[in-house]
């Protein structure tokens, strides 16, 4: 049997039956090589439109893509540069950190979570609070950092927050909050759900003195973000097509049992039935937000 095995592959070893066949990358010569090495890392594909863009290009276009508008994700500190005049702003409460209080372990220890991500942003927390100004107008700004464990809000972002609507008390500065978060921190329990409570209170007093609140919502903001705070604006503005909701939509398909309009849960969608004031795009922001403290008669 082992010699006719042998005979039957003698007679079909040829070019075009070789069962193995490593094929072989195209030769490059060395000009194409140091094009590709020079060209390596300089672009970016679009999501969207799967387009490649020049990095250079697509960073002084506020990483908004210059062929479709997709608005591609920003950390805290870059929206708070492209926000406030000259790119300047004076940071404060950046030392504080939460402290696992209900010593949380899922998959991984609560607290090698947050060693994690305060490494991989450079942050403390998912929120950086943040004195500037807008054409001239003086505002606190509390941004908050999607990639910090999803901008989930926990107990030291409800204190971040809630401080800065105080600071805004004190120094009679408009609030401007940004956000992007998948909702309260499960990590956390109920200490994260009273953080809802916390900072809604914080800024009835903020009402009470009549200092303008905007609220700015990025692709995310869901969950007990927005069923708090989020919506809580004098003027509450989004994105262009950012997801904005308090359940997924699988979640409400499941139990409305109908299925969900097109574009549901998107910023348009929610302007169009009155739950935002505007939806603009990232360039046009800051013209828009000045404009909008000068009417409200910012102090």
């Amino acid at each position: 049997m082992g010699e006719l095995f042998l005979r039957v592959l003698f007679l079909y070893h040829d070019e075009d039956m070789v069962w193995f066949k490593k094929e072989k990358p195209p030769l490059q010569t060395p000009v194409e090589k140091e094009r590709r090495v020079r060209t390596e890392g300089l672009f970016s594909k679009c999501p969207a439109c799967e387009n490649f863009i020049w990095k250079k290009e697509l960073t002084s276009n506020l990483f908004v893509c210059p062929k479709c508008s997709y608005h591609s994700k920003i950390n805290a500190r870059q929206r708070l540069k492209f926000l406030l005049d000259d790119g300047q702003y004076k940071e404060f409460d950046a030392h504080l950190k939460s402290s696992d209080p209900l010593q949380f372990v899922d998959r991984k220890n609560y607290r090698e979570r947050l060693e994690k991500a305060i490494q991989s942003t450079g942050s403390n927390e998912a929120v950086v609070n943040a004195e500037g100004s807008i054409h001239g107008h003086e505002v606190v700004c509390a941004a908050m950092e999607y990639s910090f464990i999803g901008g989930s809000m926990g107990s030291v972002v409800g204190e971040k927050i809630t401080r800065a609507i105080e600071r805004s008390l004190n120094t009679q500065k408009a609030m401007i909050v940004v956000s992007a978060s998948g909702g309260a921190r499960m990590m956390e329990g109920v200490l994260s759900l009273m953080q809802m409570a916390k900072i809604s209170s914080a800024l009835a007093r903020l009402d009470e003195e009549r200092i303008p609140f905007i609220s700015l919502l990025t692709d995310p903001t869901t969950g007990g973000v927005t069923a708090s705070f989020a919506m809580l604006g004098d003027l509450n503005i989004a994105e262009p097509k950012a997801l904005i909701g308090f359940a997924g939509p699988r979640v409400i398909e499941q139990t409305i049992r109908q299925k969900l309009p097109d574009g549901f849960q998107r910023s348009e969608f929610l302007l169009e039935h009155g739950m935002l004031d505007a939806v603009l795009s990232r360039q046009d922001l800051r013209e828009f937000i000045a404009d909008w403290l000068l009417f409200m008669g910012e102090r």
